[in-house]
């Protein structure tokens, strides 16, 4: 990343509270114009560090700087960024105009220039004739748009969003998600967005950022986050992977569900690991047509539509496998079959 691209650096950030650390040496680079989001479990300090960027909790030890400007200490009204929350915190009392509206009025934008920009963001967001509504009498759908716009409206360096799909179902959260990110590429702002949903993180993301316990995992793009976990956490957390121990039996050769795999792998001779694989990763033959490797025995079948997943017991683990080969809905529960794995889609990591 050059540093023309460079908007916002969380530089060795570090928060405590009475005595629980919620961030621990957070550091990230964010570049111009991404999207980025910050997944992990609940308690992770994702949330947290969000609140640290917008300027609603201070750094104990570290810095944020946008564009070269330290803003640790700037307070929120100043920093101008564009905040959605989990409940929108929209105006009850104010029409839909009134509430995109507001932040340009505290800026003392002219009445004109106020209707000129509500009228842009309405077309924006596909809701031109509204304008005049309260926000009372909207879908829930149509108020998450309004909060973006009214977020959007003061043209800001950060557009910040903590879970504001959240509340949504499913069907209208999915949805939701591709017009953030068509709004969000519209726009071109730099956004951060907090979630616990996997899905809308690999949805959304241009930079996926893996929290847990105040610490930063790993920070990558969506594919390799998923493909190259950073550890087994990662790897457990995003798209509930396989974890099964083994053993670097030599060089070159890993000992794994009672086989020996060819693997990469740099660990010395005996070192016990833990190796991650996709429940797409894994293919399933006949039993005569195993040709060396495990075979396993079918504990469970779920009929998912475009796809089948199972449970395959082998030795003493037990395997979720998933795949569109229409073949699968001729397997029944305790058949024996070929486990067949790709060692090229293998993740290892010191057990």
């Amino acid at each position: 990343m050059s540093v023309q691209d460079l908007h916002l650096h969380i530089d060795s950030v570090s928060k405590n509270f009475g005595g629980v650390q919620a961030l621990t040496n957070v550091d990230l680079k964010i570049e111009r114009g991404s999207f980025v989001c910050l997944l992990g479990p609940s308690g992770c300090g994702k949330t947290t560090l969000l609140r640290i960027i917008a300027g609603f909790e201070n750094v104990d030890s570290g810095r944020l700087m946008l564009d070269d400007n330290d803003i640790s200490m700037m307070p929120p009204h100043k920093r101008g960024f564009g905040m959605v929350f989990q409940s929108l915190a929209l105006f009850p009392h104010m029409s839909v105009a009134q509430n995109i509206a507001y932040g340009l009025k505290l800026r003392g934008v002219s009445a004109s220039a106020q209707r000129d920009r509500v009228d842009e963001l309405l077309h924006v967001i596909e809701l031109p004739n509204i304008a005049d509504r309260p926000v009372s009498a909207l879908s829930g759908g149509q108020r998450q748009r309004v909060a973006i716009a009214r977020a959007l409206a003061i043209q800001p360096p950060l557009f910040l969003l903590d879970e504001p799909l959240s509340a949504l179902d499913a069907k209208l959260r999915d949805n939701m998600q591709i017009e953030l990110r068509q709004l969000q590429q519209k726009f071109g702002v730099t956004t951060i967005l907090v979630t616990h949903d996997q899905h809308e993180a690999m949805m959304l993301a241009d930079e996926l950022v893996v929290m847990k316990n105040g610490k930063v995992f790993q920070s990558a793009p969506p594919s390799t986050v998923y493909q190259r976990p950073a550890d087994s956490f990662v790897a457990d957390f995003l798209g509930a992977a396989n974890i099964v121990s083994a053993v670097v039996s030599s060089k070159g050769q890993i000992e794994l569900l009672d086989r020996n795999f060819d693997v990469a792998v740099d660990h010395p001779v005996g070192t016990n690991i833990n190796v991650a694989m996709r429940a797409e990763h894994i293919k399933l033959t006949a039993e005569d047509q195993a040709k060396g490797n495990p075979i396993g025995t079918v504990e469970f079948i779920r009929d998912l539509g475009p796809s089948t997943e199972l449970v395959i017991k082998v030795c003493d683990e037990r395997l979720r496998v998933r795949s569109d080969n229409a073949t699968m809905s001729e397997l029944k529960l305790s058949q024996k079959v070929g486990v067949v794995i790709d060692s090229n889609a293998l993740s290892i990591f010191r057990a």
